[in-house]
């Protein structure tokens, strides 16, 4: 148009009509906003709560944001009513209220206060003592502002609706979880997890007083949201102490089992232990036995009972009278691999020391499966054979028995059959007698 003013081109009656219905629009909507604001539950909690650290500080700005942000308003609303005001003069408003409309709208026409302490500048830098808007730049500095005090708003509510009671219903469970503990003798100084669980009570009674306290110190912004409130809480402390509450539950679920089973289990253990027992006392007499009959043989010395074991079983015994189930579980658990591990070590010292009499077995069965082959391929009475068997045989059925020897007797009578059968074959297919190459199993 070609009229202009101070601010640039006069306004027609039309564009200010336009910019006066945008504008009422506007101011509806942040009235709408900031009486949400005023009335949002995180607001009211953090007026009324004892604030300390990072929430006490940023608090105090937003306090004062939103008491700039009212003013922001009223001024933004006063400006409003101005213009509506001398719009409503006449029905065909004339040039000189047009210009006055269009400093009004479009020029710097609101005067505000500086900002007042702790508040940011409009340009996110230190507060003026005074500053001129446009009304297009005092809603952006509402829209600012606004913004800024809902995030902390929202984040403070955020977290107090999500940690404090997952702390209490957490501390719940740790009560229940210290009574448990308790009646089976976990308690503090006499168990690990005792310790654990006092120590637990402590952080999640000081977790809880810094949330109340101090919840942004518990807020984690969300990475390039711009959104108000885009985050999350910070659930890291409370996370590893219900892991370590999870941990503890699972020990006494232990206790407690081995209370259920304490005395099949104890039983179990005695049985184990007496079957070594036994076993050290055959491979003992074994030993003897074999000291006697094998000449020129090492034989492994046989150690004694497992004294240290039985002693330990006593002790589970009477921790079971007594129901102490703290310290019965650790024991049992250890006991119960090492009688395995006695069991085990009692057979392989039997089958150590009984290795020569093996050994002594196996010579006769071989030679009593020769003798018996030759005899039924006919070569009984023969007298070498027959000298060398008895030689042999004296040597396996005396006692003392040298194996080595007894190894090379039995070795000679085994050539010697050989020989004889070698020596019988017949030169051409068909003729003669039988031929038996098989072994002595033939």
């Amino acid at each position: 148009m070609g009229d202009t003013g101070p601010t640039g081109p006069v306004m027609d009656r039309d564009e200010v009509d336009r910019a006066l219905a945008r504008l009422g629009a506007e101011h509806e909507a942040i009235e709408t906003s900031l009486l949400a604001l005023q009335d949002h539950a995180g607001r009211r909690l953090l007026e009324g709560a004892e604030l300390t650290g990072v929430t006490a500080e940023r608090w105090a700005a937003a306090e004062a944001s939103i008491t700039l942000l009212w003013s922001c308003f009223d001024a933004y609303a006063g400006a409003l009513r101005s213009a509506r005001e001398i719009r409503s003069r006449r029905r065909w408003s004339s040039r000189e209220d047009l210009v006055e409309l269009t400093e009004l709208l479009r020029g710097e026409a609101v005067t505000m206060p500086g900002a007042a302490a702790g508040a940011p500048g409009p340009d996110g830098g230190p507060g003026r003592l005074s500053e001129r808007y446009t009304l297009a730049a005092l809603v952006d500095r509402m829209n600012q502002l606004y913004a800024s005090s809902l995030d902390l708003v929202v984040a403070a509510d955020a977290v107090w609706s999500a940690l404090p009671a997952r702390i209490d219903l957490l501390a719940a469970e740790l009560q229940r979880t210290r009574k448990l503990a308790h009646s089976v003798g976990v308690r503090p100084g006499e168990h690990p997890s005792g310790d654990d669980l006092e120590r637990i009570t402590r952080t999640l009674t000081r977790l809880r007083e810094q949330v109340v306290s101090d919840p942004l110190a518990f807020w984690v912004p969300a990475q390039g949201s711009s959104a108000p409130g885009g985050g999350r809480p910070d659930t890291t402390v409370y996370d590893r102490e219900a892991r370590a509450l999870e941990e503890v539950r699972r020990e006494i679920d232990a206790v407690l089992a081995v209370r259920q089973d304490a005395e099949q289990r104890i039983v179990r253990l005695r049985d184990v232990l007496s079957r070594a027992d036994r076993t050290l006392a055959e491979a003992r007499t074994a030993r003897g036995e074999v000291l006697a009959k094998i000449a020129a043989t090492e034989v492994p010395v046989v150690g004694g009972p497992p004294i240290v074991l039985q002693e330990q079983l006593a002790a589970a015994a009477e921790y079971r009278r007594h129901a102490q189930w703290h310290r019965l579980s650790p024991l049992l658990e250890s006991l119960e691999e090492k009688a395995e591990d006695e069991l085990l070590r009692a057979r392989e010292s039997l089958t150590a020391v009984t290795a020569p009499l093996a050994v002594r077995a196996e010579l006769r069965g071989r030679l009593d499966a020769y003798k018996a082959k030759m005899a039924r391929l006919g070569y009984a009475e023969d007298p070498e054979l027959a000298e060398k068997y008895e030689k042999a045989r004296r040597m396996l059925w005396s006692a003392p028995c040298d194996l080595r020897v007894a190894e090379q007797a039995v070795l000679r009578y085994q050539h010697a059959a050989a020989e004889l059968l070698g020596a019988s074959a017949p030169r051409v297919p068909g003729q003669g007698g039988p031929v038996d190459r098989t072994g002595p199993g033939a």
